[in-house]
């Protein structure tokens, strides 16, 4: 098996430009998403190759009507010194780190089950649920968005490679998670408890159901590095792999 990093992460979207210096990633189907459209670099740039990329991308992101510019690093790699000069003099750039842990199956800490949370992945018969319960989630960031979100929400559940699990409450919808299905590894995507049910064992519970379902491929999640759940999932075994940085800066 190969070696289990950043790369390995599903991206949606696809490659538009890759040269010695970075990948250029754009989902046309989700423009308002900043996370799957961005630059990664494949080596850390110096500070005239940032900013020349830098331009490149906000030139191609201004064509499509979106307001962002996104950067991922190489993993495991410090911004420079003469980097984050430059983004201290522009507070509109934030500054951000991923972590991304791994675990085997076995090792996840046994669940007690309660009675009052099922959860199973989502079929026809639960499609509804699932995608009324996304759409709550995604509204967050406005209705446009969830609205957009639906679409892929639906070509998720028409993906082999993606199993979507939704987890009830007492019979209420409370939490799901999508899993990205590759050759050896199984990924944890989008996990996401209702804060209405919160601390009640359904994250762990929805966890357990993608264990038991992949018990032969190694379960890879990445949690940001200023969330609470990077140390709850320290507590459950999982092991730590390594850290990225990125940028965001969002124009008004």
């Amino acid at each position: 098996m190969e070696k289990i990093t950043f790369n390995t992460i599903h991206k949606p979207g696809h490659t538009i430009l890759e040269n010695d210096l970075f990948i250029h990633n754009h989902n046309p189907d989700m423009l308002l998403q900043y996370d799957s459209s961005f630059i990664a670099f494949k080596r850390m740039p110096s500070v005239q190759e940032f900013e020349k990329a830098h331009q490149y991308l906000r030139n191609f992101h201004q064509y499509y009507g979106q307001k962002h510019v996104r950067f991922y690093f190489p993993d495991d790699e410090e911004l420079s010194g003469e980097l984050l000069a430059i983004l201290e003099k522009d507070d509109d750039y934030t500054v951000g780190y991923l972590e991304l842990f791994a675990i085997h199956p076995a090792d996840f800490p046994d669940v007690q089950e309660k009675e009052e949370i099922i959860v199973e992945y989502v079929t026809d018969e639960t499609w509804n649920d699932y995608l009324e319960f996304q759409h709550e989630q995604d509204s967050v960031y406005g209705i446009n968005y969830a609205e957009k979100k639906k679409d892929q929400h639906l070509r998720n559940y028409n993906d082999e490679r993606i199993m979507q699990f939704i987890a009830f409450y007492k019979g209420k919808a409370a939490g799901s998670v999508d899993v990205i299905i590759k050759e050896y590894t199984a990924e944890i995507d989008g996990l996401m408890v209702h804060e209405d049910f919160q601390k009640k064992g359904i994250g762990r519970s929805l966890q357990k159901a993608v264990m038991d379902q992949f018990k032969d491929k190694t379960i890879i999640l990445v949690a940001d590095g200023d969330d609470t759940p990077k140390e709850m999932y320290r507590r459950q075994n999982y092991q730590y792999l390594g850290k990225q940085y990125n940028l965001l800066k969002i124009y008004e």
